[in-house]
């Protein structure tokens, strides 16, 4: 199991700021969200995924008690 954040646009989508999910990597990840919440399935191909701090690809396993931050692009100043 790992906590997922969930912020800005993706958080509006999932209806929550924190989840926990298990999965046995990033890619696994990505289809049970998308599963659970469909909305949040139309924008986590954009989003950009950290594992404990540091941005990785879907190939990455998510070790037990991970955290896992859900970022959709943004802009401002």
């Amino acid at each position: 199991m790992v906590a997922v954040r969930l912020f800005a646009a993706a958080e509006e989508a999932a209806g929550a700021a924190e989840l926990d999910v298990s999965a046995a990597d990033v890619a696994g990840l990505r289809a049970a969200l998308s599963a659970g919440h469909p909305a949040l399935g139309e924008i986590l191909p954009r989003c950009s995924v950290l594992v404990d701090g540091a941005r990785t690809d879907d190939a990455e396993p998510l070790p037990a008690g991970a955290v896992v931050d859900i970022l959709p692009p943004f802009a401002g100043g």
